[in-house]
């Protein structure tokens, strides 16, 4: 009998390969961005944002050059575990039955010990922070992948940091929380007592399985009254979408050494970040006339912002301590069912993503629970990896434009963002084998079996 062979095709970068600029997408956009609104309905002056940001990262949020020098601490940093990986995943097209024709390639962002592309901009931000004068970071978090990173850039750069965690994710996954009292984080089970914002929902709900608009009120509430603390955002903002940018750059280096160009970039998203990360610099190599490359955003049918969310300004949080932003939204005060993609689990987008849908130069579609946790084992079990449920959004969506190719017959080459792996996601996914996983639907708000 002949041996068996597992192919797989590694495209990585040499070590020195890291971008050393991050891309702004506000440079080419076909309008301008619309601007963040204050509570007086006029457009917010960024001044107005020091009370919970350093400088460097204001400057990040309002500018419109096309490039921001990566400092060289960051990058020190960064090079302790980038480039990160780009294959083209032989056993799951194998295991789906596709053709010849029909290729399929992943960015892996699991690679950090924080487990996600979330360390990209935790690092960065707590540089700013720290030699801005800050000494303690504030920050919210669903799944807890962005807590799990800014926890582990905290203790790398030596600034403290406090997690206010989504109730319902706070119980899901408990391995998360000991992940950031490991480096030195203080978590508590959002909504607390701790803030008005988190007194206020208790008050009305008791019960409530906290949300991350939420969250980011009682984080922002804190960091508002303590002059030495800043708040940190791990998604939905233009600096964190810039700083996540090295992601896409490395891939288009890495499909250039595979002698293949995309016609499709597939992400999952909830705030943005991570497909900002990965389609932005494909959204520049198109403009450029390089590509023709689609850019689709796969979100959850429990939380399909993009797709059944309204296009106008909303707040970025439950309590209304944001700026408003013009995005898709289901409403600031919207509470998401628990479902296991915790970090999926907001109530708004990524203004950059947003406008970029609207204008229809991204593409959204929205995947069932049980569809994500199917595609999801099916691609752990072929490639020997096991995904976060959130990059298991990107996977089903990459299935099924592959399926979708196979039977029109046409050739296709498809990359898609794997966001990190789901090594502390295990009892989502024992729900899902035992049978006890629902898939919820907003449009009707019932449970679908």
């Amino acid at each position: 009998m002949a041996p068996y062979v597992h192919e797989r095709s590694r495209y990585n970068l040499e070590d020195g390969a890291l971008p050393t600029q991050w891309y702004n997408i506000q440079a080419d956009l076909a309008h301008p961005l619309a601007p963040y609104l204050g509570a007086d309905g006029q457009p917010a002056d960024p001044a107005a944002l020091a009370a919970i940001f350093p400088p460097p990262l204001i400057e990040q949020e309002v500018s419109t050059e096309r490039w921001f020098d990566i400092p060289g601490a960051v990058l020190d940093v960064l090079h302790t575990y980038r480039p990160g990986p780009l294959n083209r995943a032989r056993q799951f097209e194998k295991a789906l039955g596709l053709p010849d024709n029909v290729h399929i390639y992943y960015k892996y962002e699991g690679i950090n010990a924080s487990g996600s592309h979330k360390a990209n901009t935790a690092i960065p931000q707590a540089y700013y922070n720290k030699i801005s004068g800050i000494s303690k970071l504030s920050t919210e978090t669903g799944a807890g992948q962005w807590g799990s990173a800014l926890s582990m850039a905290g203790a790398q750069l030596g600034i403290e940091v406090e997690v206010f965690m989504v109730g319902v994710s706070y119980d899901q996954k408990p391995y998360r929380r000991i992940f950031m009292e490991c480096f030195g984080a203080k978590v508590h089970r959002s909504p607390t007592t701790l803030t008005q914002a988190g007194r206020a929902m208790l008050a009305k709900d008791p019960d409530t399985l906290g949300s991350l608009g939420l969250a980011i009120s009682e984080a922002v509430e804190v960091a508002a009254t303590h002059p030495d603390v800043n708040y940190s955002l791990g998604s939905v903002l233009n600096h964190v979408a810039l700083h996540q940018t090295i992601i896409g750059q490395e891939a288009i280096l890495q499909m250039e050494l595979a002698g293949e160009e995309p016609d499709v970039v597939i992400a999952c998203i909830g705030g943005g970040s991570n497909f900002a990360g990965l389609a932005f610099p494909w959204y520049l190599r198109r403009k450029e006339g390089k590509t023709k490359t689609r850019l689709l955003a796969a979100e959850p049918k429990a939380c399909p912002t993009l797709t059944a969310g309204a296009y106008e300004y909303d707040f970025g949080d439950e309590a209304k301590l944001t700026p408003q932003m013009m995005m898709y939204t289901l409403g600031h005060d919207f509470v998401p069912p628990g479902i296991h993609a915790g970090g999926l689990r907001y109530h708004g987008d990524s203004p950059l993503v947003s406008q970029l849908v609207h204008d229809g130069e991204v593409e959204a579609t929205s995947v069932w629970q049980k569809d994500v946790f199917a595609a999801a084992l099916e691609f752990a079990r072929s490639e020997a990896l096991l995904p976060a449920p959130e990059s298991a959004h990107a996977i089903a969506a990459a299935a099924a434009e592959a399926k979708a190719a196979a039977e029109a017959g046409e050739a296709r080459t498809i990359l898609f963002g794997l966001s990190g792996h789901g090594f502390l996601d295990l009892s989502a996914y024992e729900n899902y084998i035992s049978g006890k996983l629902q898939d919820y639907d907003f449009a009707t708000g019932a449970v679908v079996e």
